[in-house]
Parts: structure tokens; sequence; C-alpha cells
């Protein structure tokens, strides 16, 4: 029920997902099940591959997030974060409202122990065909040093275990390349992060370095994570307009990646964009799958134990 072409856009995207997942993966749909079934009908789906957790809430995008987790608890978010928290989901994705979804990765899954702050993580499409991570992207907008050394473990985590990059490349996200540059964050940040043994940390990188091959992760504070990860967005805007994408920057279209994962909590929590389409959705569903097959949450687990 989350998003703004919600129910519609999320059971499209379901039912494309369905098509492609593994036969061992269900889609539970968690909202107005007789509108959900609707949509499926007209669609001349088999409502039986789904399974329907029905919900008769909705936290809508302009309620305060907290007040509302309690207010409604037939909400599809507040179910969904209860389906999980019990196992009886893998993986709980929506596209409604974000700060909801945070003030249910924080205080109904809760961080894994061990972990500060948790956060999200996006991609960088890099210009030779791979991808790099970029994290905080808007969790955490004042950082402490410890926390970005966190996030440079986390996203190490995230790049090798689900998108298969081997001693991923750390670098802090700077205004320079020299240790001595940078506000008083950065320099403590680079200073804690020189010469760890929890992750291959190559040093500062810049603003123009982000979509190259330097570095695999990029870790900076929620507040820059955020503004890059919307300028990128704004900047792919400009270029459709003007017909003058091409195989690269087509891209940086936010539906390819479908939802951003809440890193460093006991659960698999997706939070997509409220604007998602049915493709966003079905390419969230299948990051959701990457997820769980690369068990990330026992792997975080291990790695802070």
């Amino acid at each position: 029920m989350g998003g703004d072409f919600a129910p519609e856009a999320m059971v499209l995207g379901a039912i494309e997902a369905s098509k492609s997942l593994p036969s061992n993966a269900k889609i539970v749909l968690v909202g107005d099940s007789e509108q959900a079934k609707n949509i499926i009908n007209r669609e001349k789906v088999d409502i039986s591959e789904f399974d329907y957790v029905h919900t008769s809430e909705v936290i809508e995008m302009s309620d305060h997030a907290t007040k509302a987790m309690r207010q409604k608890p037939d909400s599809s978010i507040t179910v969904g974060f209860n389906l999980l928290n019990k196992g009886e989901l893998d993986v709980f994705a929506s596209a409604g409202n974000s700060g909801a979804m945070l003030v249910g990765s924080m205080f109904s899954v809760c961080p894994i122990r061990g972990v500060i702050r948790p956060c999200i993580a996006s991609i960088l499409p890099k210009e030779s065909g791979g991808v790099g991570i970029i994290l905080d992207v808007g969790v955490v907008a004042d950082c402490k040093p410890d926390v970005l050394y966190q996030f440079a473990i986390l996203g190490s985590l995230y790049a090798e275990f689900v998108y298969n990059i081997q001693n991923p490349k750390v670098g802090l996200l700077n205004l320079g390349e020299e240790k001595e540059k940078g506000n008083l964050l950065t320099q403590a940040t680079h200073q804690l992060m020189s010469g760890s043994n929890d992750f291959n940390f190559i040093g500062n990188v810049e603003g123009r370095d982000l979509f190259e091959d330097k570095a695999d992760v990029i870790v900076c504070d929620g507040f820059t994570g955020n503004v890059i990860l919307k300028e990128a967005e704004a900047f792919y805007k400009l270029l459709a307009k003007r017909n003058m994408l091409d195989d690269y920057f087509s891209r940086f279209n936010y539906e390819n990646y479908g939802a951003t994962p809440i890193i460093g909590i006991n659960g698999n929590v997706l939070i997509a964009h409220g604007i998602s389409s049915a493709k966003a959705v079905e390419n969230m569903l299948y990051l959701g799958k990457n997820l769980v097959e690369a068990d990330l949450t026992s792997k975080i687990k291990k790695a802070f134990k």
C-alpha cells in the first residue's frame, strides 16, 4: 500500500518479478488483499502465485513516522515488520513512508549488536561497466569517525557478498586526496581508517572519482551521500529530457535498482522511492532475493561478534 502509485505499481511489479524468481521464492502481498486480487485477476494471473496478509490501515506519506507506527497497528508497514520479526518473511520491502520504514528498522527489527548506527547504501554505476557502493545516503546526517569506520565495514561486506566484489577498495569521500585535507570529521576518520585490517582502505577520494574504478566503496555521512544521490538522479532526468541518454547514462535510472537496503539491522529491509514504478518494484524484489541468498545479515553479525 506504500508509494505514490500503490497498490497498482506494487502488484504489477510483483507479477513481473514472480515470472523470474526461483520456484522456492514466494511473494507476500501485505495490504488490502481485495484490491491486490482485483488487479491480479484483471491481469489474468493465478492469484495462488502469491500469499496475502490483509491489513486495514495505511501509513500515509504525510504521517508522522513514529506516531503512525503506534496509532496504526494494522498498517501494512507495521504488520510487515511484525512478520519479519517473527521470521515469517525473509525480506520486507516497501515504497511507503520512508520515515516509518526507518523507525521500524531501528526499533522493531533493531540494529545488530555492535553496530552503532545502521545506514543505507546505494549504487554508483561505473563507466567501466561495474558498480560501486556509496553509504550512507540518508540515515545518519551527522556522523562521528567511529560511525564512518563502521560504514566502511558494512559497505565492504555488502559489496563482497551481494555484488561479488572481491577485497573491495574503500575510499573516504573528501575534498582532496591528501590525508590532511577535509574537515575535522574526515581528518579524524582518515587517521582511524589508516592501517585498518577490517577493510581495504585506499585513502581519500574526491567527487570526480565516484564513477571511476578508484574505489568500490565510498564512505561519507548521510547528508553528503543524500545530496550526491539526488544530484545523480537529477542529472539523469536532465539527460532524459534532452534525449541524450546512452548505455552508460541509462544505468542511472533508479528503476534499474529498485530500492536501497538498510544495512546493519537484524533483518533484510528495503526502502524504495515513493514514485516507484512497476519496473522499480520488480527490481526491488530481485534485490531482496539477492540479499537472502548472500545471507548478508549473518555475515555482518559474524564481523561484529
